[in-house]
């Protein structure tokens, strides 16, 4: 009796099994990732109810148990958890006192990848400074702007850095009471301290705790600033708990303390130190450290010091698909990379040349208030809607005007929802769980990002400003950025999808995609900037058909700009502003220009007669 019994149990729970596999394929890996995160928040959780409140508090933990288990390796270089530990003792030490610092003061940082910059990161950790990451790459005026913004009462500059700044910069904060230090042993400037001759003069002991003791998560940890592609950089702040919640997205991958990562990303970002330095922490995991990516050298870097994991971003993967091919290409013990901005067609390229590494592309931003990750390593999505994501967060997907620039809305004058398989503006419930912190010294630029009475009086969305969109089995797409997505002859353009289009040309190496505006025309008609493949030439009458082939002709690019090198982001993004205002004039521009000519069936050189008659209106768009 109990064998029959036995026997019906598992029959029916292996119909189960079969049936949910064929009508719900996703069903187990949606249960696993929803269970994890759970599992996740739970730890969470217990650790803040044992006082680990921070960042800080977590790697002292990671000390105790693994103190002579390397942390950070760099150039060669191992420093353990132990080593980390200590030398940030010291920083702290000479910060305390030499610094005037208190308790809540905040201090910039302008520093590139070396171990100093996790040192005096956590060394003002430990005093209970609030610290805010600088992008080193942006000149005085911005650099300015991001000080006064987050208040910074000190900016700690690394020695190489400080070549990129002007001296009276300098002169105007020590002007205006911000303390200047810098990691060097001398400093050519009066006034200005210096930490490394300090350090072999202060002990490391630890500071007194209570100078990191956090009574609320929701308290500010630190400043990351964002790309400033729509204006000067805003600070967000990401309070503790967001820091830890970050920093546990490869746990969510199923990354383990036995990885070695590798990160090439600039620290100032928060892919590099949360969901980098901050995972391994998480995990009591070992880091690669790079001064700066590297597409010749990662795949040697990653043999050197078998690498089983790695971040990417932007156009990194397309970086290494680019380099020339090798016999080694698949020898190496990487599995895995996380990371968001991965092309489909790159993506495909980069598992065929370098073998089957898991790629978890994920869906972020710096100030955003949830994220979405594609546990499924599906092909093109950016993450993934399954049927426990509701008990996540809150999110929808909003009916767009991109020619007008705003939500469509009802005759109640609530939002619309986009309809499956349609692009929509991506908009995130603000709760109790997914709460937006903004960003610092302006609460009016932080009004702007919450959308308020979206369907019902009283409720508060997060604008993320991305258009997505959903497919029928809940997978989601990056569409494109609110701005880039141009409107020509009465229809919206997708810059990504047409990037995608042009990419697929065995002569492209790089391409971008945007709109420029035409006298006495509405909208903006298509551009696309490409960089050749080396020793490769335009084929004008190859790349017209193609676009003829795939794409509608509202998509298909009027000109293009055939360039060296594409200009992009410290963090691999194409920038497009300076190609949108530059236009297709070939007065101002140098570079090659070509016009798609239909009765040509080509891409033809732009002359200088041919535009005069484009803007006259003898040539019609």
């Amino acid at each position: 009796m109990l064998y029959m019994w036995l026997s019906t149990l598992v029959g029916g729970a292996l119909v189960l099994y079969v049936s949910l596999k064929i009508f719900s394929p996703y069903f187990w890996d949606d249960l696993l990732y929803f269970l994890r995160r759970k599992r996740l928040k739970a730890i969470t959780k217990k650790r803040a109810s044992n006082g680990i409140l921070s960042m800080i508090d977590l790697f002292m933990q990671r000390v105790e148990k693994i103190p002579h288990k390397p942390f950070i390796i760099y150039e060669g270089k191992v420093h353990t958890y132990q080593d980390v530990n200590k030398r940030s003792n010291r920083v702290a030490q000479v910060f305390l006192h030499h610094g005037a610092l208190k308790k809540g003061d905040t201090v910039a940082l302008l520093m590139g990848n070396e171990p100093d910059f996790i040192h005096v990161w956590f060394g003002l950790a430990k005093l209970g400074c609030v610290v805010a990451f600088l992008n080193f790459n942006i000149h005085s005026r911005s650099l300015l702007h991001c000080i006064n913004e987050c208040a910074a009462k000190a900016l700690v500059i690394a020695e190489d850095c400080l070549r990129l700044i002007e001296k009276e910069f300098i002169f105007h904060l020590m002007d205006n009471n911000v303390t200047i230090w810098l990691i060097s042993t001398s400093s050519p400037f009066q006034r200005v301290g210096t930490i490394l001759d300090k350090l072999d003069k202060v002990p490391d002991d630890p500071v007194p705790s209570h100078l990191r003791s956090v009574t609320n998560q929701g308290n500010t940890a630190m400043y990351m600033f964002t790309s400033g592609s729509t204006g000067f950089p805003k600070a967000a702040i990401i309070t503790h708990l967001r820091a830890l919640s970050a920093s546990l997205a490869f746990n969510q991958c199923g990354a383990v303390s036995q990885d070695i990562m590798y990160l090439t990303l600039p620290l100032y970002h928060i892919s590099a130190s949360l969901l980098g330095i901050g995972g391994c922490i998480q995990l009591g995991a070992t880091c690669v450290l790079k001064k700066k990516f590297s597409a010749s050298q990662f795949w040697n870097d990653c043999r050197k010091h078998n690498v089983t994991v790695f971040l990417y971003i932007g156009e990194l993967c397309r970086y290494l698909c680019n380099q020339p091919s090798k016999e080694e290409d698949r020898v190496h013990q990487v599995r895995l990379a996380l990371g968001n901005g991965i092309r489909p067609a790159i993506w495909k390229e980069f598992l065929m040349r370098f073998g089957p590494i898991k790629i978890f592309e994920f869906y972020g931003s710096t100030e955003g208030n949830s994220s979405f990750l594609n546990y499924t390593n599906k092909i093109g999505a950016v993450g993934r809607a399954g049927i426990f994501s509701k008990f996540l967060h809150s999110f929808e997907l909003l009916k767009y005007d991109v020619w007008k620039q705003e939500l469509m809305k009802d005759e109640h004058g609530r939002c619309k929802k986009a309809p499956i398989g349609e692009p929509g503006l991506l908009v995130v419930q603000v709760t109790e769980e997914t709460p937006f912190s903004g960003y610092a010294g302006n609460k009016e630029i932080s009004e702007k990002k919450l959308l308020r009475n979206v369907f019902v009086k009283g409720d508060v969305y997060f604008d993320t400003g991305d258009l997505l969109v959903m497919d029928q089995n809940g997978f989601l797409y990056f569409s494109d950025r609110v701005g880039d997505t141009f409107r020509w002859k009465g229809e919206n353009v997708a810059t990504i999808e047409v990037s995608e289009i042009i990419g697929m040309m065995d002569f492209v190496q790089e391409v971008n995609v945007y709109g420029v505006s035409v006298k006495n025309y509405e909208g903006r008609i298509g551009m696309a900037a490409i960089v050749l493949k080396p020793d490769q030439s335009l084929d004008g009458e190859r790349l017209y058909q193609h676009v003829v082939d795939f794409l509608p002709s509202y998509a298909q690019p009027r000109f293009v700009r055939i360039m060296d090198v594409m200009q992009i982001t410290a963090t691999f993004k194409h920038q497009k502003m300076h190609l949108v205002n530059e236009g297709f004039n070939p007065e101002i521009i140098s570079e090659p220009l070509y016009f798609l000519h239909e009765p040509a069936r080509s891409y033809i050189p732009l002359t200088r007669e041919i535009y005069k008659k484009m803007v006259s209106g003898e040539i019609r768009l």
